[in-house]
């Protein structure tokens, strides 16, 4: 008998989860998106989630309903995203550490122990069902808001996400913060005011790309690849911003630009290969640099922002585990690379009919 009990009970608490799962699946992306807003970092905002999910599925037998389902995860997620931040240095990029443009024909001072902002691929992120929904989500990762978001502090952020984001009440984040609708409010008006005052601007983004913006980057993946410096500054802007972590230095100015990649990559003439990639809704390339003894090995991942005739900041990131996050190989043989582009770019065609739809 003490068998068939157990068999039961084991049964039972089965079946109770694969029931959670059911309730829980559907939020997943949207809630990893907001742990990214939060933390800033997609391996950061993976652990929350997974958090966030054991919490979930331990209080889930007491969850009377009062509220609703997601608005349940969402008090979850964002206490585990408080308690994580309150930890943790916030996360950044060179150029908001406060220093000065750096010499683009000097030596590249590196440090790894800075916790440095990273892109999410837009893989992570929600799909189309809604695209309406699917391009806020995407407007709200990009990575200069993200990265404007880790300037204030962790309960405000939280305030500003999950008002303009997620378009909670501010009574619901006034009860999910143990706060008063009035501190919410004043909290959000000192939130909405620094990303005024660096001026962040909803209208520069563009989804999907135009047809001017695709020319720019494809112009600037050829010349990339042929390490062609004369057409490389031809399509940033004047004040463009070339920053890429975990290099402490920040660079601006087309000519900068052109001296930095010039001077400073390894890779010569026909030794880059340049896939585009998406990430935080935001168009970028998956960079490879020829391997000595044959093939390609993952180089650099790539974000921009642009304009609809120039890029106006590019980050580049060496963390090869992007790549591997964004679906792509770390490395292919050299009669890999069409392939890789062909499947490149029906993704990257697939993604914007489906944004058009």
């Amino acid at each position: 008998m003490g068998h068939v009990t157990e068999d039961t009970s084991r049964q039972a608490e089965v079946a109770e989860l694969a029931d959670f799962d059911g309730v829980f699946a559907p939020f997943r992306r949207e809630m990893l998106a907001h742990c990214y807003r939060m933390l800033g970092s997609l391996h950061d905002a993976e652990d929350a989630v997974q958090e966030a999910y054991v919490r979930a599925w331990r209080s889930y037998g007491s969850f009377e309903g009062r509220s609703s389902t997601r608005t349940w995860l969402y008090r979850i997620a964002t206490n585990v995203c408080l308690t994580e931040a309150d930890k943790r240095q916030r996360r950044a990029l060179p150029k908001g550490l406060g220093q000065e443009r750096s010499n683009p024909a000097g030596a590249l001072e590196e440090n790894r122990e800075i916790p440095w902002l990273e892109p999410i691929p837009d893989a992570w992120l929600p799909g189309p069902d809604d695209p309406a929904a699917a391009v806020t989500q995407r407007t709200s990762v990009r990575l200069a808001l993200v990265a404007a978001l880790q300037h204030l502090p962790p309960r405000q952020r939280a305030a500003l996400l999950l008002k303009e984001v997620l378009q909670f009440k501010a009574s619901e984040i006034a009860d999910l913060l143990g706060s008063t609708t009035a501190a919410v409010n004043s909290s959000m008006q000192r939130a909405r005011a620094h990303l005024e005052a660096i001026g962040l601007d909803e209208d520069s983004v563009n989804e999907p790309l135009s047809s001017h913006q695709r020319d720019v980057l494809e112009k600037y993946a050829s010349a990339l690849e042929q390490k062609d410096i004369d057409t490389i500054v031809t399509v940033f802007t004047s004040d463009a911003i070339w920053e890429m972590p975990p290099f402490t230095g920040w660079y601006q100015g087309p000519a900068d630009i052109g001296i930095l990649i010039g001077t400073q990559c390894p890779a010569g003439p026909g030794e880059l290969a340049a896939l585009p990639v998406g990430a935080n809704g935001q168009p970028g390339f998956a960079v490879y640099i020829a391997a000595p003894g044959g093939g390609w090995s993952a180089f650099q991942f790539q974000v921009m922002d642009l304009t609809d005739s120039a890029i106006t900041h590019a980050y580049i990131f060496f963390d090869h585990s992007l790549f591997t996050a964004a679906g792509l190989p770390l490395s292919f043989s050299d009669s890999d690379l069409q392939r890789c582009r062909d499947l490149q770019k029906h993704r990257d065609l697939q993604k914007h009919r489906d944004l058009k739809t």
